[in-house]
């Protein structure tokens, strides 16, 4: 197989191809946490008249060939099922991804005042490089419940009529010192506070600012102080997705790691209405810091939810969930690395990616000598690479980087534990984890294809 594949833009269809990555930028703009993806996502399913699994259970209800049933976890996990024509028990198509992205959190205890300024401290999630997410304007999205159980969504940042925060740096005139560490400790995470506020309530004598900063919350948003204690709130960058580059053909925006791949993967779902094998698409949470927890890809949650839609279709047994796992078939919809011609040292240029040609097979990731990944077997592999023939699919392989260079992890490994056949298979991006990630718009909607390939 060649693997130097060329550029797509010849052959797509350039208004399809401009129509969905429209709606793309649109989606990355509003879904900048976990939650937002799920609500989005959530409302669209019930627009189209799908219903919820606790729904059709209460209901004693049945489900048929292109029903469509859904179930969310804590609100930051979902899992989408369109019924096959063919009996589940033969298995099923899986689209994985991850909608998480790496940010700041607040801590529980967050906001003080320091020398007249208002400062909320923060506890970064997931793999960054913290200089990068200093001197750049940040948004607060999340939620904060109080004791009653009121849920308070919070989204300040994005309107252009909105203020915008944000984590100073040192100026240069002082930063000798600075200059001289290492590229992990020039900023310390300690010190990712973010600065909200530095005019004093009148009237206040101590910590007026910060006074003043709680009465506008209580103002505009009902919230104590305490509050905070049960509070999700993520900070993370400001503004738009936006075209990037004067002949429009990449997208830059915060996040695509990996809702990139999150959003193909659910429209997928959607537009591929009358598939053979039962469809299944999983955005999950806790990718980017080991998929722990409840909402996490190591939770039972997706294997609950398969025996629920195994027992309204009469044929659930334990030992027939674990049959139907190994009768089936997943792509990881993750990411990967994409050329950089300013960093052209850690890559192996006959086994990389690069953008512009088409979605990415990474038949293993891992770290050095493959540890912790998925290594996918070659008869797999050859199967999809017949479907992707198939429909005239534009695709690529790669490595995450030369062997000794570093590497990193997705939710394939994890799948593969329960017996599925699983391959990573997503869009390459520039600038991963940084606050502003880079793709093709070719590859993005390439890879919309590609899942649809895989779902019929």
């Amino acid at each position: 197989m060649d693997n130097k594949k060329k550029t797509i833009w010849e052959t797509a269809d350039p208004s399809a191809l401009e129509a969905f990555c429209a709606d793309y930028r649109n989606f990355l703009s509003a879904c900048k946490t976990e939650r937002e993806c799920v609500a989005a996502m959530t409302a669209e399913l019930k627009e189209a008249g799908a219903k919820s699994l606790a729904e059709v259970i209460a209901e004693g209800g049945s489900l048929q060939a292109g029903d469509v049933v859904y179930a969310d976890m804590m609100k930051k996990s979902l899992v989408v099922y369109r019924i096959g024509t063919r009996p589940l028990t033969d298995g099923f198509r899986f689209l994985g991804a991850h909608i998480d992205s790496p940010r700041m959190d607040l801590k529980q205890n967050p906001l003080y005042e320091d020398t007249d300024l208002a400062l909320l401290e923060t506890h970064y999630y997931g793999g960054i490089k913290k200089y990068q997410w200093v001197a750049v304007p940040l948004a607060l999205h999340g939620v904060v419940v109080k004791k009653d159980g009121t849920a308070v969504d919070v989204c300040i940042g994005e309107k252009p009529e909105d203020p915008v925060f944000g984590v100073s740096d040192l100026l240069i005139h002082l930063s000798g010192k600075q200059m001289e560490k290492n590229a992990a400790t020039v900023i310390e995470g300690e010190n990712l506070n973010v600065l909200v506020g530095s005019k004093p309530l009148s009237g206040e004598e101590k910590q007026a600012v910060k006074a003043n900063v709680l009465a506008l919350l209580k103002e505009q948003y009902g919230i104590e102080e305490a509050d905070f204690i049960s509070a999700e709130i993520e900070v993370v960058p400001a503004g738009p997705a936006r075209e990037y580059g004067f002949d429009r053909s990449m997208i830059m925006g915060y996040g695509q790691d990996d809702r990139v791949c999150a959003y193909p993967s659910f429209r997928a779902l959607m537009d591929v209405k009358d598939p053979e094998y039962t469809s299944v698409c999983l955005l999950t949470d806790k990718e980017e810091i080991g998929s722990v927890g409840a909402t996490g890809m190591h939770s039972r949650f997706f294997e609950n939810s398969l025996a629920e839609v195994m027992n309204i279709l009469g044929c659930y047994s334990e030992l027939e969930l674990r049959r139907v796992l190994t009768r089936s078939k997943v792509l990881s919809s993750d990411v990967s690395a994409a050329f950089d011609p300013n960093y052209p040292e850690v890559m192996e240029k006959n086994n990389c990616a690069y953008l512009g040609r088409g979605p990415v097979f990474n038949k293993y990731t891992g770290s050095r000598g493959k540890s912790g990944s998925n290594d996918a077997n070659a008869e797999y592999i050859g199967f999809l690479r017949g479907l992707m023939d198939r429909d005239s699919i534009t695709f690529q392989t790669s490595e995450l980087g030369k062997v000794d260079a570093g590497g990193g992890g997705t939710i394939a490994y994890i799948l593969a534990n329960l017996g599925l056949e699983v391959i990573d298979f997503g869009v390459a991006v520039l600038n991963m984890h940084a606050p502003y990630e880079i793709t093709s718009k070719a590859d993005v909607y390439e890879t919309y294809r590609a899942y649809k390939t895989f779902l019929k």
